[in-house]
């Protein structure tokens, strides 16, 4: 599959790497590599370990985190199936920036860096869908940035819940009415790490959004009732 076919699928699946590769590149990455099976909440790499793995998500949902040298941890990102992660260390061949962790049970494939390398090598296509994760992840983290300084708690968190809805979506995770369950299952603290607040000021947003009948909550669970109000809302087209 040329460079140019293989970054048109790749925007056309939402991005995913594993469903942007064609049969054949599934079937040789998956010669390179071993499926695993992590249980929730264990490490699929630690940061600041050396580089010997990537990892493609198959099912389940993880998250990105970060820690400071005073121990604090930063949600950055979330990840779920079909997406690559423990990549960019790899390939940059430094050490790993963040720690992944499962958030309930993934299933997953682990290929060595080695082997990693030589599959781009052998399909140098898949090389440019490498380069546009790492461009779309930028972009993404940048854009979340920039809405992040001007909005508040409600707003700011919509655009998280939209973003999560979004990735939900594509996996196939609709209800009646056009409702989504958001599929990674996210304390309100994990919430308030990603968006920069405290638990408390998750928890009142989360009433304000539930109060517009925009979401539904339960125990680590969320479900977006009117996904369209939802991004309205994120992307300031009224207030609540």
């Amino acid at each position: 599959m040329s460079a140019r076919a293989v970054s048109e699928r790749a925007e056309a699946r939402g991005g995913r790497f594993w469903d942007a590769l064609d049969g054949r590149e599934r079937a040789a990455l998956r010669e390179a590599g071993r499926s695993r099976v992590y249980r929730a909440r264990a490490p699929l790499c630690y940061q600041g370990d050396d580089s010997d793995h990537i990892i493609v998500i198959e099912s389940g949902w993880a998250k990105v985190v970060a820690s400071s040298a005073d121990g604090h941890a930063v949600v950055l990102a979330v990840r779920g199936p079909g997406d690559l992660v423990c990549e960019s260390a790899v390939l940059g061949r430094r050490e790993r920036s963040a720690t992944v962790q499962a958030l309930d049970q993934v299933r997953a494939l682990l290929v060595p860096a080695a082997r990693f390398t030589a599959f781009l090598d052998a399909h140098p296509g898949v090389w440019m869908l490498v380069s546009g994760t790492f461009v779309r992840r930028l972009d993404d983290a940048g854009r979340r940035l920039q809405a992040h300084v001007s909005a508040q708690g409600p707003r700011r968190l919509a655009i998280l819940l939209a973003d999560l809805a979004d990735m939900s979506a594509r996996q196939g995770a609709t209800g009646a009415g056009g409702a989504v369950p958001i599929g990674p299952p996210l304390s309100q603290e994990e919430l308030g790490s990603w968006m920069d607040a405290s638990r408390e000021t998750v928890a009142r947003a989360l009433a304000v959004l539930r109060d517009a009948g925009l979401v539904r909550t339960g125990r680590r669970r969320i479900t977006v009732l009117d996904p369209p109000g939802l991004r309205a809302f994120a992307d300031g087209a009224f207030t609540l």
